[in-house]
C-alpha cells in the first residue's frame, strides 16, 4: 500500500522584503523536504544546487539510504538480510513489485527470466562490428540501445504489459550480452545460455566455458556472484539512476533509457570506482610499499588518494561492504589465492584501514568497491569487466525506478534550470567592423 506524503506545515522564505510560504513535506522515513515547485511562479527565482545533492527530484518507494547510520533498505528490507537469505531473482522481484514473492510467484518469475535469456540470432552481428580491443562498456552501451530495434513489440511505454515484457527481457538478456562482450574481447566463441542453471551460474558459465570443455560452476563462486548482484541492484537516486529517470521523462523507450544509464555508470567517479581501487593496488605493488602510500594518503599536500575507502553517501561503514568483505574472503578461500601479491596488498591495507586511528577517525572504511574489485579479480574477470558486472546488476534497479517514474502521475519531463553567467543581450557586429 502506498504511503502518502505528509504535510508538515510551511517554511517561510523572504526575498527582497517579500515573504513566501513553502510547504514542508515528509516521507515515511528520512529528512523532510521543502516543496519549491511554485517558487519560480510566485517569487521569480530558482534554487541553486550543483549536483542536486540537496534536492529531491522525485518521490520513490524503492530504496532508502541513511548514510550517517550506514543503512541501506530495498523496499524496507535491510541489504544485509537480503544478501544473506535471498537470491538475486527474489530481490529483482522485490524491487519490481514492492513485496517479496510467494513460492509460486518466485517460481513463475524465475521461469520467465530463464526463458528470455536468448538473443535474436542477428543480434550477434553487432558484437562482430566492434574492434576486438573495444572496451566492454562501449559494447554494452551500443548493444543494449540496439535491443529496441529487435524487440520493438515491447517499447510502448503506455502499455503496462509491454513494460513488463521489456523488463523481463532486459533482466534476462543482460547477462547474455555482458558475457558476449567479454568473450568477444578475448577472442573466444559465444556460449549459449542454459535454462537449467540459476541466474549467477548461467552467467559464470557463459563467461568461462568454452566449446571444447564445459565449465563446472562452483557453488561458492555462484553464490558470491549472486550476492554481488544483490548488493549492486539499486542505490537510490545516484547519477546513473537519475540519468535513466531523466531520459525516461521524455518518453524514450526503456531499452534506450537503460543504455543511457550504462553510459552514465561508465564514468570513473561512478561505476568505475572498483576498477580504480584495483589500479591503485597495482600501483602500490607489494606489501612492503604500503607504509609509503599510507603516508602519502595522510599528507594533505600529496595528490595521492586511497581508492576504495570512504563513500560520498555513507559516513559510517557501508553496509554493503560488510557483506562484500565476507564474500571476498569466502572466494579467496575457495580459490586458494590469498598468497597472490595484489591480494596480499589489499588484505594488509584492509587491516590498516580498520585499525589505524587516522582512517577510523575520518571514517575511511573500505567500501564495497574495494572488496568487489578484489573478488572479481580473483574470480578471473579483467578490470575492464568490473563496470559491466555493475551494469548487469543495476539493470533491475534502473527498470524499477523507470517503471515507478512512468506510473507517477506527477512526473514531468526533466528540465533543470541554470544560473546564467554569460554575456547579456548584445547587437551583432558585421564582420568588417570587428
Amino acid at each position: 500500500m502506498k504511503n502518502k506524503v505528509e504535510n508538515k506545515g510551511a517554511a517561510q522564505l523572504t526575498i527582497n522584503g517579500k515573504s513566501f510560504d513553502l510547504p514542508v513535506l515528509g516521507g515515511s522515513v528520512g529528512p523532510d523536504v521543502i516543496d519549491i515547485r511554485t517558487l519560480y511562479r510566485d517569487a521569480g527565482v530558482f534554487t541553486y544546487d550543483p549536483g542536486f545533492t540537496s534536492t529531491a527530484s522525485c518521490e520513490s518507494q524503492i530504496t532508502y539510504i541513511d548514510g550517517d547510520k550506514g543503512v541501506l533498505l530495498y523496499r524496507g528490507y535491510p541489504i544485509e538480510q537480503l544478501a544473506e537469505n535471498a537470491s538475486f531473482i527474489e530481490v529483482a522481484y522485490l524491487l519490481l513489485h514492492g513485496e517479496l514473492p510467494t513460492k509460486d510467484k518466485l517460481y513463475n518469475f524465475d521461469w520467465t527470466i530463464r526463458r528470455h535469456t536468448m538473443l535474436h540470432d542477428q543480434f550477434d552481428q553487432f558484437f562482430r562490428g566492434f574492434r576486438r580491443d573495444a572496451h566492454p562498456m562501449a559494447i554494452m552501451v551500443g548493444t543494449v540501445g540496439a535491443l529496441s530495434a529487435f524487440y520493438h513489440d515491447s517499447t510502448d511505454i503506455n502499455d503496462p504489459q509491454a513494460r513488463t515484457i521489456s523488463a523481463h527481457r532486459m533482466i534476462a538478456k543482460m547477462p547474455t550480452i555482458a558475457a558476449r562482450a567479454y568473450k568477444y574481447s578475448i577472442g573466444q566463441p559465444f556460449i549459449t545460455p542454459r535454462n537449467d542453471l540459476d541466474y549467477a551460474s548461467n552467467f559464470l558459465r557463459m563467461c568461462f566455458a568454452v566449446p571444447a570443455e564445459d565449465y563446472e560452476v562452483s557453488p561458492t563462486l555462484a553464490r558470491a556472484m549472486d550476492k554481488i548482484f544483490i548488493l549492486h541492484a539499486d542505490h537510490e537516486q545516484n547519477a546513473s539512476t537519475s540519468t535513466v529517470r531523466l531520459a525516461g521523462s521524455s518518453g524514450a523507450n526503456p531499452f534506450a533509457c537503460i543504455a543511457s544509464g550504462i553510459a552514465s555508470l561508465w564514468g570513473p567517479a561512478h561505476g568505475g570506482a572498483n576498477e580504480a581501487a584495483l589500479t591503485m593496488l597495482e600501483e602500490i605493488g607489494s606489501v612492503d610499499r604500503i607504509p609509503e602510500y599510507v603516508r602519502k594518503a595522510k599528507d594533505k599536500n600529496d595528490p595521492f588518494r586511497l581508492m576504495g575507502f570512504g563513500h560520498r553517501v555513507y559516513k559510517n561503514y557501508d553496509p554493503r561492504a560488510k557483506v562484500m568483505r565476507d564474500t571476498c574472503h569466502a572466494v579467496l578461500d575457495e580459490l586458494g589465492v590469498r598468497d597472490e601479491p595484489l591480494l596480499a596488498v589489499a588484505m594488509e591495507l584492509e587491516r590498516i584501514a580498520l585499525e589505524d586511528e587516522y582512517f577510523v577517525q575520518k571514517k575511511l572504511y573500505p567500501n564495497i568497491d574495494f572488496y568487489s574489485g578484489i573478488t572479481l579479480r580473483a574470480m578471473g574477470f579483467p578490470t575492464e569487466m568490473f563496470t559491466v558486472l555493475f551494469a548487469l546488476a543495476r539493470t533491475v534497479g534502473w527498470i524499477a525506478q523507470w517503471s515507478e517514474m512512468i506510473e507517477d502521475p506527477s512526473q514531468k519531463i526533466g528540465r533543470p534550470r541554470q544560473v546564467f553567467t554569460g554575456s547579456p543581450e548584445r547587437a551583432y557586429v558585421k564582420l568588417g567592423d570587428r
